[in-house]
């Protein structure tokens, strides 16, 4: 089964970040946010990735193609026979990545549709700024088991601030960012049927959420598998540092 990774977006909320870079290639130690969820992916045996590009997209594809060279020692002979040797003496990643121009402001109902004649059956989707500690596989089983369009992951998300239990005025917990347990945010890391081409149109301002992830509701077509793990979002310079500090300190989840 393909995985389809959404990297169009702008990452305005990112700005010190995504200035030069778009926002799947900022770093959580020496590797982009996006080579982490992909890691994730291909542990649990998926290692086909469409990639949907937008705002400098050609950073990514930069990437992906030097791959190799950046990751491998290198014998470089000058002259007029020119000839790049790569020693692959390091472990390479199994993957196969395509990488597919959808428009710098395109909504990502259009991204999703223009890379339609790429996917050939059930496909999952995720965003490109989250990671999370979800077990792909039992994702996978619950999507085939219910037999409906699509499945959407929920989670808990932590809060930004510490929570404080008390007893009549008595302190008698406190919990630094905790988990939120009432209700479930939209974690990315979907599972769709082919029928979602169906929802979807190639215009530019074809929105996702608004729209074809509401049609999926109405028509009872859209399932949530609850994940009660880890979870988390690049959405600011804060989520940057906190990320890359779990990965400074052994405490990357994502890894499991």
């Amino acid at each position: 089964m393909k995985v389809v990774i959404l990297c169009g977006g702008m990452g305005t909320r990112l700005r010190e970040e995504t200035e030069f870079r778009p926002k799947p290639m900022v770093k959580i130690g020496r590797k982009p946010i996006l080579w982490h969820i992909m890691k994730h992916y291909a542990n649990h045996g998926f290692n086909q990735f469409i990639l949907c590009l937008g705002y400098k997209g050609e950073v990514i594809k930069e990437y992906f193609y030097h791959y190799m060279l950046h990751n491998n020692d290198v014998t470089v002979k000058l002259g007029q026979n020119r000839q790049i040797t790569i020693h692959e003496n390091r472990h390479v990643e199994d993957w196969e990545v395509t990488l597919v121009d959808t428009g710098e402001k395109t909504l990502k109902g259009a991204r999703i549709h223009k890379i339609q004649k790429y996917i050939d059956g059930d496909f999952m989707l995720t965003y490109g700024d989250g990671v999370s500690d979800i077990n792909i596989s039992s994702l996978v089983d619950f999507h085939k088991k219910h037999n409906k369009i699509g499945t959407v992951t929920g989670v808990n998300p932590r809060s930004s601030y510490g929570q404080i239990k008390h007893k009549q005025g008595n302190v008698s917990d406190f919990i630094e960012k905790p988990k939120i347990e009432e209700g479930l945010i939209n974690g990315g890391f979907f599972v769709f049927q082919n029928k979602i081409f169906d929802y979807l149109n190639s215009n530019e301002n074809c929105d996702f959420e608004v729209g074809p992830l509401e049609k999926l509701t109405q028509e009872g077509q859209l399932m949530v598998y609850q994940h009660n793990g880890n979870w988390a979002c690049m959405d600011t310079h804060r989520d940057s540092i906190s990320l890359n500090n779990l990965w400074e300190n052994d405490q990357a989840f994502w890894q499991a």
